[in-house]
């Protein structure tokens, strides 16, 4: 039987990954503004709730690595209303911390590989953000290609981890 938590986790990674998604091509600040911080508390939730799952359950890596996903999606949702320029030294931070999480999520075989396999490229794709980013380059949140060539693949792995948490128990 499936528990309720496994249920509000999933909703809060299909809500932050669609709004997240959604937010990112929005024209108007207000707009995004309110798309990124619903799409924030949900990702928020959903990985608290993970955290506390993974770690009942003795695997303490997936449990570190969502609750460092934790720190870095809170990050994210500080520096949300500030607008996108204002918001790239917590941005940086989160997606940093998210990509932290993300190997540590991927590391184990816990999860499928495809789902480990997206983990690790937006991962990668976050580090390189956050380099160029502390190089020089300039960067938003919204810009093109990097990061938001992260995005797509932050996305699919959270449908892996909703389809691991929504399947039937055998």
């Amino acid at each position: 039987m499936r528990s309720t938590s496994d249920t509000v986790a999933a909703i809060g990674f299909a809500v932050g990954g669609a709004l997240g998604m959604a937010g990112t091509f929005v024209a108007g600040d207000a707009m995004r503004e309110t798309l990124w911080a619903i799409d924030g508390v949900g990702i928020v939730v959903a990985a608290a709730l993970l955290t506390m799952k993974y770690q009942r359950l003795g695997n303490d890596c997936v449990a570190a690595g969502y609750l460092v996903f934790v720190g870095g999606e809170s990050l994210l949702l500080a520096g949300n209303s500030a607008g996108l320029q204002a918001s790239v030294p917590s941005y940086l931070g989160g997606i940093s911390l998210w990509a932290a999480a993300l190997v540590l999520i991927s590391a184990p075989n816990t999860f499928a590989l495809w789902m480990r396999i997206t983990g690790f490229i937006a991962a990668a794709l976050f580090t390189v953000s956050v380099f160029s980013a502390l190089w020089g380059a300039p960067l938003l949140p919204t810009s093109a290609p990097l990061p938001a060539l992260g995005y797509p693949f932050l996305v699919l792995t959270f449908v892996g981890w909703i389809w691991t948490l929504m399947r039937p128990v055998r």
